[in-house]
């Protein structure tokens, strides 16, 4: 893998984390119990919300970019480390709490990638 493609690999992951972060923190704020309507209007002015959609946005070019280089066979096994990136990141940053077989599920699976990854 070059140096560019292990580039765009972190720049998806880092656009996952802060599309996921920003969506937790939109979802966060939204009514309890609203219909449809009042849950589109509430995500509409959510800042963290339509961060969220954006950075999605973003990050569908590059996985564009990643599969135009990348068989999808390597790449989404790959592009699975953002379950360890994505768990570390609302442990620290949103403060959530988690449990031993959590991580424990997240490291086996970058586990697997490594593996994913060596046979390029």
């Amino acid at each position: 893998m070059t140096l560019t493609i292990v580039l765009w690999f972190i720049l998806s992951i880092v656009c996952d984390v802060v599309g996921q972060l920003c969506l937790k923190l939109g979802a966060d704020k939204l009514p309890e119990g609203g219909n449809w309507r009042e849950m589109a209007v509430a995500l509409g002015r959510s800042g963290w919300a339509l961060a969220g959609i954006a950075t999605y946005v973003a990050e569908f070019f590059i996985w564009l970019r990643i599969l135009a280089e990348v068989p999808l066979s390597i790449a989404f096994p790959v592009a699975s480390l953002n379950f360890l990136a994505i768990t570390f990141a609302s442990a620290i940053l949103l403060g959530e709490r988690v449990g031993s077989r959590q991580w424990l599920g997240a490291c086996l699976i970058t586990c697997g990638v490594v593996i994913v990854a060596g046979t390029v």
